[in-house]
């Protein structure tokens, strides 16, 4: 017997019902759980379900009045997945190629030496940049189904976790390396430059790596007879208890502990400068557009990872349930979730409004591409013509 997720339209820990037949179904609705980090990307809600199999059942059978409560109706929840999260989806997906694509390319013409915030930040560009090729197969599954089959349904789940992880691990590298370069700035290069070459591998893209295991384990395609989903399955008898450990790592590993290396660096920060000298005030500046990377950052994720911990809570009987609440939590769990896949976008846009450098990199590419471009339409160009000459000539000469 498996534990296996369905999407519905209304809500409901429980549920009683039966079909008529030679063998009864008992469909008990465990609890709602929004489809979250790991558990999937499609960030939309679904039930837990449990199938009792009954062979010993008649088609006489009465109405079994289990003693749960009725379900908790929500009204428009299917035509707000299929219009907002695929709308959102698109938006994202749109300015996420076009922003890390245009970092992405910026640093690759770049010749000069790049500085430890810029390294980091590439590789945050990349992490984003295959986390937003993953929107369009969203945006299919809200709007409509998952047409995609198992391989692709592990490979976007792989794809969102590393994501998630590593984009908050690197932000707390992005903090210790300014942490290094004002507080201990005379001896902190060698530091600096092995975390930016060598030990962000381990720390951040290994880890991330390996938090994908679940999803290699447990996320497949399932066909539900009127829709296919694409999510995680755990086995019934230990369900709760996955749901419970893989949301409270989100929160943890996701979002608490690199919180707290963030916020600690960053005070440490504020304190030094704020006893600086003049000269302090050009390291200001270069703090400017990391500070507000990391703020905005939080400010997507935060209301989330509110939602998920009051929703996980419920989950766990520790705030009582009711209908009201219930509701209140998925639209806000919905939205937020969805929302906060903004991030992927504020990389680049940061940098095009606030670092100098970086305008002046882009323009550089774009001015090398553009050259690059006219040599070579230049050079087909010639070859056209030199061989529309050597054809006039022979046809002369055949004449």
């Amino acid at each position: 017997m498996v534990s296996h997720a369905t999407k519905g339209s209304s809500f409901g820990r429980s549920a009683r019902g039966y079909c008529k037949g030679s063998r009864l179904f008992r469909r008990i609705q465990i609890f709602r759980s929004p489809k979250l980090l790991i558990h999937s990307v499609t960030m939309s809600t679904y039930y837990e379900t449990i199938i009792f199999y009954n062979d010993n059942s008649s088609e006489e059978s009465g109405d079994y009045d289990l003693g749960y409560e009725e379900p908790c109706n929500r009204v428009g929840g299917d035509d707000f997945q299929r219009i907002f999260l695929p709308t959102v989806y698109g938006i994202i997906f749109l300015l996420g190629i076009v922003g890390n694509g245009l970092v992405v390319i910026v640093m690759g013409y770049q010749k000069k030496v790049k500085t430890m915030t810029d390294k980091y930040r590439l590789h945050l560009s990349v992490a984003d940049l295959l986390f937003v090729l993953t929107l369009p197969f969203w945006a299919v599954d809200a709007a409509s189904s998952w047409y995609f089959g198992g391989f692709l349904c592990t490979t976007v789940h792989v794809i969102y976790t590393i994501n998630l992880y590593s984009s908050v691990l690197i932000l707390a590298f992005i903090s210790v390396d300014r942490y290094l370069a004002v507080v201990h700035a005379t001896n902190s290069q060698t530091t600096r430059k092995l975390l930016a070459d060598r030990v962000i591998y381990v720390a951040v893209w290994l880890p991330a790596a390996v938090l994908t295991v679940p999803d290699i384990v447990f996320a497949t395609a399932q066909d539900g007879g009127s829709r296919t989903t694409c999510q995680r399955i755990y086995p019934e008898e230990t369900s709760f208890y996955w749901m419970a450990a893989f949301r409270f790592q989100h929160i943890l590993v996701g979002f608490v502990l690199p919180g707290l290396v963030i916020l600690t660096c960053y005070c440490i920060i504020i304190a030094k400068l704020s006893q600086g000298s003049k000269g302090q005030v050009l390291k200001r500046k270069a703090l400017k557009t990391t500070v507000i990377l990391v703020l905005c950052f939080f400010s997507c994720w935060l209301p989330y990872c509110v939602g998920i911990f009051v929703d996980t809570l419920m989950l766990l009987n520790v705030i009582s349930h009711s209908c009201a609440l219930e509701q209140s939590l998925q639209t806000w769990i919905s939205i937020t979730e969805a929302l906060a896949y903004f991030h992927c976008c504020l990389n680049p846009i940061l940098y095009a409004f606030l670092g100098v450098k970086f305008k002046k990199s882009a323009l550089n590419a774009l001015t090398v591409s553009s050259r690059s471009s006219h040599k070579i339409l230049t050079k087909k160009r010639g070859h056209i013509s030199s061989v529309s000459t050597e054809s006039e000539s022979s046809s002369v000469m055949s004449s």
